[in-house]
Parts: structure tokens; C-alpha cells; sequence
């Protein structure tokens, strides 16, 4: 209920200030497990990532955010859950693994860090989806956060990893990797669902 609410609030928000507007949202399945995976540019894109999407989004969020008082309780209300600082510990991806493994979505920045042009992905989310069977969907964001200029958040296709996890080498979890960026970056291009 208060993820809803949230929502409607932020959307409405991001609508109206940044004109946010969803292209491919119909490529995100409506159950079992999903891995949302984005490029990252702004503090605000886990919004733009998950306003429009119809299912609640999961993310993980740096740990002193959680000690905020009143806003580290909002936070993981809305579905945010504790990261150790200097990186991803096991601890989160087997956290991420049994949200995902429980039907769940999650929303992912597999550069890990923010960047203005699409860079080189992380192998995170590729072996958090091979152990957790969940569907790998890229998403853009597109166009900068400034007041009353259009916002894109584009949905792609789902990426099958299939030929990837076959494999079952780290050149073909990389190759995996790099396959969800390259339609990251295709989507940051044109501004359209890459299919």
C-alpha cells in the first residue's frame, strides 16, 4: 500500500517535472522473477526506473541511507534493502538472489557506478539472473534531469541468456553482460525498445 502510494506521488512528481514518459513497458512480464537492468547517471534513476512499472521494484541501496532517521524506514519500505560501502557484499546478492527467486523484480545498475555514457557492465546481474532463473530486461534512461525537459525511461526486450549460461564460462557471462549493454546503449541511441 505504501509503495503504491509512493509511486503515484513520485510519478505524478516526474511527470510533471521531467515530462517521464515509458516506452516498451509491455516487455516487462507481470510475474515470476525479473532483473531490470539500466544504465545509471543520477541519484535519480531507481525513480525513473520504477515509477512506470506496474510491479514493485527492488533495489539495494548504500547502507548509511538506512540511518537516516525516517527516510532509511521509507527506503525499505518502498523495497530498498542495505549494501555494505566498498562494494556488493554476498550478503546482498544472496539477498537479491531470494527476492528474485520469490518471484520478485529488481532493479539493477550493472556499472555500479554513475556514468554519463553508457560503460562497461559488472557480471552481477547476469549471475544473480542464471541462479535465480529470472528474466533480464534492459532498460534506458534517457535525457538529462533538468526542469520541463523530456525523460525517457525505454523498456527493451527480454534478453534470452540461454546460449550464455550454456556455456557456463566467464567468457560467456561476460559476452552475456556485454550483449545487455550493447541494447542499453542501442535504447540510449534511438529512444526505442530494442527488440
Amino acid at each position: 500500500m505504501l509503495y503504491r502510494f509512493c509511486r503515484f506521488i513520485l510519478r505524478s512528481a516526474f511527470l510533471l517535472l521531467y515530462r517521464l514518459e515509458a516506452r516498451g513497458i509491455r516487455n516487462i512480464p507481470l510475474e515470476g522473477p525479473v532483473i531490470l537492468c539500466s544504465n545509471h547517471k543520477s541519484l535519480q534513476d531507481p525513480i525513473t526506473l520504477g515509477v512506470w512499472v506496474p510491479r514493485k521494484v527492488h533495489y539495494m541501496a548504500k547502507e548509511e541511507l538506512f540511518r537516516i532517521p525516517l527516510f532509511g524506514s521509507l527506503i525499505r519500505a518502498v523495497g530498498a534493502f542495505p549494501v555494505k560501502r566498498g562494494g556488493v557484499s554476498k550478503e546482498a546478492i544472496r539477498t537479491a538472489i531470494t527476492l528474485l527467486q520469490g518471484g520478485n523484480v529488481m532493479g539493477i545498475f550493472p556499472e555500479g557506478t554513475r556514468n554519463e555514457a553508457v560503460g562497461t557492465g559488472k557480471r552481477g546481474a547476469v549471475t544473480m539472473a542464471v541462479r535465480s532463473k529470472a528474466v533480464v530486461v534492459p532498460v534506458a534512461l534517457v535525457g538529462q534531469y533538468r526542469p520541463f525537459r523530456k525523460m525517457l525511461a525505454v523498456y527493451g526486450a527480454p534478453i534470452d541468456l540461454g546460449p550464455f549460461v550454456e556455456q557456463g564460462t566467464t567468457e560467456g557471462m561476460e559476452e552475456a553482460t556485454e550483449l545487455i549493454m550493447s541494447r542499453i546503449r542501442e535504447m540510449v541511441k534511438t529512444g526505442q525498445p530494442a527488440s
